[in-house]
């Protein structure tokens, strides 16, 4: 991300202007927040509209793991559920008047020059993201807008489905494909796994413990993206 990056140029590339911390949901980026002592930042964002759900509870899975490969890494955890993101603003279309739009905060946090590393996690539904997950991606436009300030960045997909074969593996391909749009580094779960990213699955009790295969992935996609993460950043494993 260029140096003369600044918070009222990004907002206003965004189509919104708002003041420090008046979107609620998720707080603004702050010094505190940035990784401290020359570690690296892995960002998992959670795209079900149910908040600490399965797809939640899968993220925090893949971002401990992320966590687990250095001490050189801290983590963070975003929930989009309960949020308003009104994906029309990426195509021009400007929000109605007292629309709330909670875009600007998250793209302050994933677009910190901090952050290596982001992780983009949703459930399945008719074979494909959920509608908050595809809204999210259309407003990442700014990014590319914004000189690709999401490139080099390290991506990675989780997918939460009902069955085995319940379209995981489809529904990943289609958020990689929005981050090669960005330039970003996309990358698999890695071995022995060592797929197109994680994929999980929801046994119908909203309960993914049971589920061998689909945690090892995403443990497997965490420590993947951490490794490199730390290597494209020049840290030491």
């Amino acid at each position: 991300m260029k140096d003369d990056w600044s918070r009222r140029r990004f907002l206003g590339a965004a189509g919104t202007v708002v003041a420090a911390g008046a979107v609620t949901g998720v707080g603004t980026a702050s010094a505190a927040e940035k990784p401290s002592g020359g570690k690296v930042k892995i960002v998992g964002v959670c795209c079900s509209p149910r908040k600490g759900k399965t797809t939640a509870a899968a993220m925090r899975t893949c971002l401990d793991a992320a966590k687990a490969v250095s001490p050189g890494v801290e983590v963070e955890l975003i929930e989009l559920a309960g949020l308003k993101i009104p994906g029309d603003v990426a195509a021009g279309v400007p929000l109605e008047p007292g629309e709330k739009d909670d875009f600007p905060a998250i793209a302050e946090k994933i677009g910190d020059p901090g952050v290596a590393g982001i992780i983009v996690g949703t459930p399945v539904y008719f074979g494909n993201m959920s509608s908050l997950c595809k809204a999210f991606l259309d407003r990442c436009m700014v990014f590319r807008k914004n000189s690709f300030a999401l490139g080099n960045k390290v991506g990675g997909v989780l997918a939460v489905g009902a069955a085995r074969n319940g379209g995981q593996e489809i529904t990943i391909q289609s958020i990689l494909a929005a981050m090669l749009c960005q330039e970003m580094i996309v990358v698999g779960d890695g071995r022995p796994t060592a797929h197109i990213g994680g994929t999980l699955l929801n046994n119908g009790k909203d309960d993914i413990s049971g589920d061998e295969f689909g945690l090892a992935t995403a443990k497997n996609l965490g420590r993947r993206v951490g490794e490199v993460a730390l290597m494209l950043t020049g840290k030491r494993i």
